[in-house]
């Protein structure tokens, strides 16, 4: 079993690597067969990804370090029960192709075995409100 602190630091490398876009980096946390899901809404569109296995989600990590740009990421509460972690954090998302700026609220569930991410959930909610 992972031990906090080395929970706390795959934690810590997984949004540095999210935020400066590092696809390789990103993904090299994930056991070969996790289990990647995204849902959410935002001020356009809900959108929801459910994926299992590096083949399925490294494109869409790839799509969306492609397409958003993360800055002024702030975690706001981490929970560390064991192998499992919930994450609550804000970041300003910025979309490289319309140029929006949306402050972002997220919550990532994720479980690790092994030293590598089993299971990433994440659930986010934008809003235009107060954001250029």
């Amino acid at each position: 079993m992972i031990s906090r602190v080395e929970f706390e630091d795959l934690l810590h490398k997984l949004y540095a690597a999210r935020t400066a876009g590092q696809l390789d980096e990103l993904c090299s946390m994930f056991a070969a067969d996790a289990v990647f899901e995204m849902s959410g809404a935002s001020h356009a569109k809900p959108i929801a990804i459910r994926t299992t296995g590096s083949g399925e989600f490294r494109p869409w990590l790839a799509l969306l370090l492609k397409t958003f740009r993360v800055t002024d990421q702030q975690l706001v509460t981490v929970i560390i029960d064991g192998s499992k972690a919930a994450v609550r954090w804000r970041a300003n998302i910025h979309s490289k192709i319309t140029g929006a700026k949306v402050l972002t609220e997220l919550v990532d569930l994720i479980e690790v075995e092994n030293d590598h991410i089993i299971s990433y959930i994440e659930f986010f909610s934008g809003s235009t409100a107060g954001v250029n």
